[in-house]
């Protein structure tokens, strides 16, 4: 038996996913279901949004489910009903066993990591926050524990110094693609073996727990190359961000998506310096930063320069 031989039944959320399920549907595998999260309401007019996924697969003209509970028993009986082989999970919710323990080959997950590493929700933003410099993806089993099943196969990634959260994402999509397409030939033909997560020496493992406000709030007296990668890791999405007042005592919020190292300081953290065309520099706690995209509260992102044209006296500007 070959992949394209099985029922699949795909799961997933976000345009992650959607690389994943795209290879599986664009390569002649038979997709027989697809669950993605329910519409919801999103923008000023609150109008319902699909998922990404949704959107593909009514693209693609796939049959989908869409509970709210996973275990509700008029979905349990529609997905017994498609007789899946293997179940397929990227950027999904936790499953309940009864979901992921149903087919005859189980269910296996694409996480954005190099397990046991960064198991959780926010992985690649955690790497590169930490200032790693590799990544990867992994595809495992499903069990009880969130991410801590038998590990299948994984493939490795460099993050450079420069890249950003947004850059190593799109990169771990499409190497995630053709992971998946892997590891479900070698489900189909039972040419794999497995590695157990707690059989993998670690002298510590590293979490990557959901992102809240509170940690893209920049703290200024920090390391400098500790706030850059906490810009990288953020960037584009959710952003690191600082506190601002002008002149008048108006209080504004900046994210900011990109900065580079400049020289040595030892300024109060937080001291903002700008020529008020060409540059705008933070102090961190060892180095100033040179800001070069940022996006100031109400307005679109923008180049430091082109934010410098429209913002008078910049260079007079405090951090919060």
């Amino acid at each position: 038996m070959t992949g394209k031989d099985l029922r699949i039944v795909f799961m997933g959320t976000p345009d992650f996913a959607v690389a994943s399920l795209k290879a599986i549907v664009e390569n002649g595998y038979q997709v027989v279901g697809v669950i993605t999260s329910p519409d919801k309401p999103a923008g000023r007019g609150r109008k319902l949004q699909e998922s990404a996924v949704k959107q593909y697969a009514v693209e693609k003209g796939l049959h989908i489910m869409q509970p709210p509970k996973l275990k509700n028993p008029e979905f349990i009986e529609e997905l017994k009903s498609l007789n899946a082989d293997l179940q397929v999970v990227v950027a999904f919710r936790m499953l309940p066993e009864v979901v992921w323990d149903m087919p005859r080959l189980g269910t296996f997950n694409l996480h954005g990591s190099l397990l046991p590493q960064y198991r959780g929700a926010a992985p690649l933003n955690w790497a590169v926050m930490n200032g790693d410099k590799e990544t990867g993806v992994t595809t495992f089993l499903l069990s009880h524990e969130i991410d801590t099943g038998a590990i299948l196969f994984s493939e490795k990634t460099p993050i450079g110094t420069n890249d950003t959260v947004g850059d190593i994402h799109d990169r771990l999509m499409d190497i995630g693609a053709g992971l998946v397409l892997k590891t479900v030939d070698a489900l189909a033909e039972g040419n794999y073996s497995t590695v157990e997560q707690d059989e993998i020496q670690a002298n510590e493992l590293k979490p990557a727990p959901k992102i809240f406000k509170d940690d893209c709030r920049i703290e200024w007296n920090k390391p400098a190359e500790e706030i850059r990668n906490q810009i990288r890791g953020l960037s584009p999405y959710p952003a690191a961000w600082t506190g601002l007042e002008d002149e008048s005592d108006k209080s504004y919020s900046m994210k900011i998506y990109f900065a580079n190292f400049g020289e040595a300081t030892d300024v109060k953290p937080g001291t903002i310096d700008s020529d008020d065309k060409t540059y705008l520099k933070i102090a961190a706690g060892d180095k100033w930063l040179f800001v070069t995209d940022l996006q100031l509260s109400g307005k679109k992102r923008m180049k430091t320069e082109d934010f410098l044209r429209g913002f008078h006296n910049a260079s007079s500007l405090k951090t919060t």
